[in-house]
C-alpha cells in the first residue's frame, strides 16, 4: 500500500549533511518525495512509497553521529498524492548545494576514521605503557633480588673479615706472650753470662795472683842457691 510520510526533524540537522543522507536513504528504499531546511532550524521530509519501506525509512532517518544529531521527529502518515517523480532536496538561495553536503558526509567519515585511529592509538599506547610498566617492575624486582644477594655476600665477607681480624688479634696476643717470655729468658741469660764473667774474672785474678806468688818463691829459691 502506497502512503505519504511527513516528518519534521529537530536537532543538529542543518548544514551538517543531513539532507544528503536523507536523499541517499530514500533512494535506497525506492521512495519519492523531498527534503528541505526550514527557517526555524528543523528539516521537513515528505516521502511516498510502500508502507513497509516507509517504516524502515522512518527508523533510518533518526541519525546520530559525529556531525548529525537528531533529537526528535514529529511524524504523520497520509494517503500518497503521487506528485513526486523522484526524491530530491529543495535548495533555497544561500543554502549549500549537493557537493557541499557530500563534502560534509566525507568530513564526518573522516572524523570518524580519525576518532577510530585515536582510539586505536590510545589503546596501543595504553598497552605499551602497561608492557613497559611490567618490564620496569620486573627489572626492579630483578635488581632488588641482585642487590639483596650482593648485600648478603657483603655481610658474609664482613663476617669472614671479622673472623680473620679475631685470628690476627689472637696471633698477636700469642706472639706478644711468647715475645715477653723470650725477653724474660734473654734477661735471665744476660744475668747468667754476667755472673759467669764475674766468676771468670775472679778465677783469673786468683790464678794470676797465685802464679805471681809461685814465681816470687821460685826467684827467691834461685837467689838463695846463687843461680840468679
Amino acid at each position: 500500500m502506497t502512503m505519504r510520510f511527513t516528518a519534521y526533524v529537530s536537532g543538529k540537522v542543518q548544514e551538517v549533511g543531513y539532507r544528503a543522507r536523507v536523499v541517499d536513504i530514500a533512494n535506497a528504499f525506492g521512495l519519492k518525495g523531498m527534503v528541505e531546511n526550514l527557517l526555524d532550524g528543523r528539516v521537513k521530509i515528505i516521502a511516498e512509497g510502500d508502507d513497509e519501506k516507509l517504516k524502515w525509512f522512518e527508523s533510518a532517518i533518526d541519525i546520530k553521529n559525529a556531525l548529525i544529531n537528531v533529537s526528535s521527529i514529529e511524524k504523520s502518515y497520509s494517503p500518497a498524492s503521487g506528485e513526486f517523480e523522484k526524491f530530491g532536496k529543495l535548495v533555497t538561495k544561500g543554502e549549500t548545494d549537493t557537493r557541499l553536503d557530500t563534502a560534509a558526509v566525507y568530513l564526518k567519515e573522516l572524523l570518524s576514521a580519525v576518532n577510530n585511529m585515536n582510539d586505536n592509538l590510545s589503546r596501543k599506547i595504553d598497552q605499551m605503557n602497561e608492557n613497559l610498566s611490567g618490564k620496569i617492575d620486573q627489572m626492579n624486582e630483578n635488581l632488588s633480588g641482585k642487590m639483596d644477594q650482593m648485600l648478603s655476600k657483603q655481610d658474609q665477607m664482613l663476617g669472614k673479615q671479622d673472623e680473620l681480624l679475631d685470628e690476627v688479634r689472637s696471633m698477636n696476643d700469642n706472639l706478644g706472650g711468647k715475645m715477653d717470655q723470650m725477653l724474660g729468658k734473654q734477661d735471665d741469660l744476660i744475668i747468667e753470662v754476667k755472673d759467669v764473667n764475674r766468676k771468670m774474672d775472679r778465677a783469673l785474678e786468683t790464678g794470676i795472683f797465685e802464679l805471681k806468688s809461685d814465681m816470687a818463691e821460685i826467684k827467691s829459691a834461685l837467689r838463695a842457691k846463687g843461680i840468679i
